[in-house]
């Protein structure tokens, strides 16, 4: 996996700068003696970093570029959700966001989603592997900064586990606001949605979000909501169920949902939803911890767990909202 460090870039920046005494980022902010990340962040010698680009040096490390070091107006910073993953499943306005948008910032994978026309339209794309979320944020708000009309893209909805809120706080620690680049959140369908809509109807009544990863949240946090939410009447949507450095989290997550939920509890499992390998399966939780050594559950998984009430019709999960209490039919 790569680091921060050795990120590719699709492209360089069109950002042309001048060189004098200062050497300058890909984005324009200046940097004195220390050396720059391709997004202005400086970095000093001693620093290192660890797999996903996280500082590992004690001290913590602060942001490379603030907004004094930019010189003429900001540009524009929209984050931007491209859906679950065909570009049928974008919506128009993220398509016409993307279509205006100067520069393109993400992680590959979803920049390689993006249709033909409008990557070939942008006038830079600048992409990093897995684990380069900060470096890539920090590059898509340093190039608002210097003038840019800048999108930062995400699969799903920019809100939900993913780029918005990151964008926001690093704009702040550089001591921007968001007025000053126009910053907008474009919604997409987040995976729950989609992947609810290829299940049938299990999420029409209350449901919760939980993920697994425990790159940012603690697992003992995790499994406090867990157990939190598995004893009430939530539809569950588990995002990240599964990866090869953290398999027991998936197994630890089916071992609470089976203190509290009934064997047969319809489960719904969408693999790679909207795109080439896409794979849909509807189980029953007792079932679910067998899967996790399958191929249908990975990183681009969601699965939704059913409630009390959840029943399967027709090859379809179906959650009731009620009506059926007051009406007859």
């Amino acid at each position: 996996m790569s680091t921060d460090d050795t990120t590719t870039e699709t492209s360089s920046s069109s950002t042309g700068t001048e060189t004098e005494t200062k050497t300058k980022s890909a984005c324009g902010a200046g940097t004195e003696t220390e050396s720059s990340s391709s997004c202005g962040a400086s970095t000093d010698s001693g620093g290192t970093t660890s797999s996903c680009g996280a500082s590992t040096d004690d001290e913590e490390e602060e942001v490379g570029a603030t907004v004094d070091d930019f010189e003429g107006e900001p540009g524009r910073l929209l984050a931007v959700g491209l859906g679950p993953g065909e570009p049928e499943g974008m919506t128009a306005r993220a398509s016409a966001a993307l279509a205006d948008a100067e520069h393109i910032v993400g992680y590959t994978t979803y920049i390689d989603l993006l249709p033909d026309e409008i990557t070939d339209d942008a006038d830079d794309i600048y992409s990093t592997p897995m684990c380069g979320e900060v470096s890539r944020t920090e590059e898509a708000v340093d190039r608002a900064l210097a003038g840019n009309d800048v999108a930062i893209v995400g699969s799903g909805d920019p809100n939900v586990y993913a780029l918005a809120g990151l964008a926001l706080e690093i704009l702040e620690s550089k001591g921007g606001t968001a007025s000053a680049v126009d910053f907008e959140v474009v919604p997409g369908v987040p995976a729950a949605q989609s992947c609810g809509a290829r299940l049938g109807a299990p999420l029409v009544n209350d449901t919760v979000s939980v993920s697994l990863s425990d790159h940012l949240t603690p697992m003992d946090d995790i499994e406090s909501r867990l157990h939190a939410v598995a004893p009430e009447g939530f539809t569950v949507a588990i995002y990240n169920p599964w990866s090869r450095k953290r398999r027991e989290n998936f197994q630890r997550c089916c071992e609470i949902l089976l203190e509290h939920r009934d064997p047969d509890t319809p489960v719904g499992v969408v693999h790679g939803a909207g795109r080439d390998d896409e794979k849909t399966r509807i189980t029953d939780l007792g079932t679910l911890p067998e899967l996790g050594e399958s191929d249908i559950v990975d990183m681009t998984t969601t699965i939704v767990v059913g409630n009390e009430e959840t029943y399967v019709w027709d090859g379809r999960m179906v959650t009731p909202r009620g009506y059926e209490t007051k009406y007859d039919y």
